[in-house]
């Protein structure tokens, strides 16, 4: 990897999905009849998204995508960040644009006619679960010549989500997203997201971590042992951790662990009095992580951020931020 030779006008730049959610109430009946994996994720086509659409009660959009909710929390907290990701020229990519620009975003990909804006329709049920249906839309589309190659050497962190590596085009954009950061002296973050992506590519992503490619690497203890092969929780870290400068595996209501070289770091979830929609948990706590990372933080610290994050995020219904996390920081951390 090259060393950067000048300071980068970005902290983060992300590459992800650009997705609008779609949430709604219901009870665990309505999971069961439409023939849902409670709690998990799937991909859906436009066909799927239209029914499920109509089985929804009352709902509410908010833009979300992983990657654009990390941006999200990340600017929030102060961060300079810049999005990649594609929208179709429709009412919800245009809802999309405007609410990632207003949160002090960057984003200037042009929009792809003909295919509609990915959105993910989310139940959720009494007890905060959500239950994710997603037709990726326009934006599994993204081409390799949409990045801007200037951008990504511009920004301190290119940060990866794992849900637009499953679609080739965005996978091979995400390739040159790499090594454009490789050549700038940039670090790479990386999300596998989602153990079904972990099981479709997951000697890509084994690559990536073995070859070096990866600096950061964000999982939840299930990803990682869909990562390793194994659920020994203790096994799998020794596996992974000596392979990457900085391991972060979150593990729900037990907290999270950080790993980076012979340190290791370790907190509890934050307290709340009720979880209300556990949607972009993870996504904020990478917000919350990567914020304190590029300002040279302790691994405890880069730690108590992410979980002050996801702890606001599952607070409340969606995956933007609604409170001011540079605030809950500075009360909870000082």
């Amino acid at each position: 990897m090259a060393e950067p030779t000048v300071p980068p006008t970005f902290d983060v730049i992300a590459i992800g999905n650009a997705i609008i959610d779609v949430i709604a109430n219901c009870n665990d009946a309505l999971i069961e009849e439409l023939g849902l994996s409670r709690g998990g994720m799937m991909l859906i086509d436009a066909d799927q998204a239209k029914s499920l659409y109509e089985a929804m009660g009352p709902a509410r959009e908010i833009s979300g995508g992983s990657a654009a909710n990390t941006l999200a929390g990340l600017a929030a907290l102060g961060a300079k960040c810049a999005f990649i990701g594609q929208v179709a020229d429709d009412q919800l990519g245009d809802v999309f644009t405007h609410d990632i620009r207003a949160g002090g975003i960057a984003f200037d990909v042009a929009a792809r006619p003909g295919i509609p804006t990915a959105r993910c329709l989310i139940f959720v049920t009494p007890d905060g679960q959500r239950t994710m249906n997603t037709f990726l839309g326009a934006s599994q589309h993204l081409p390799a010549e949409a990045l801007d190659e200037s951008a990504i050497a511009d920004a301190a962190v290119l940060y990866l989500e794992g849900y637009l590596w499953d679609p080739e085009e965005p996978r091979a954009a995400m390739r040159k997203a790499i090594e454009a950061a490789r050549g700038a002296g940039r670090k790479i973050a990386f999300t596998p997201s989602e153990c079904f992506v972990i099981d479709r590519h997951r000697a890509d992503f084994l690559d990536l971590i073995e070859t070096g490619k990866i600096d950061v690497l964000f999982c939840n203890e299930h990803e990682m042992a869909a990562l390793v092969g194994h659920d020994d929780f203790e096994k799998g870290v020794a596996q992974l951790a000596p392979q990457i400068p900085v391991l972060v595996v979150t593990r729900g209501a037990e907290g999270a662990v950080a790993i980076s070289g012979d340190q290791r770091a370790e907190v509890g979830a934050e307290p709340i009095e009720r979880v209300v929609d556990t949607t972009g948990a993870g996504d904020l706590f990478a917000a919350g992580f990567l914020f304190g990372h590029v300002r040279g933080k302790s691994l405890e610290e880069c730690l108590q951020y992410g979980a002050i994050c996801a702890c606001e995020i599952i607070s409340h219904y969606g995956a933007r931020p609604e409170a001011d996390l540079k605030a809950l920081i500075s009360e909870r951390v000082g």
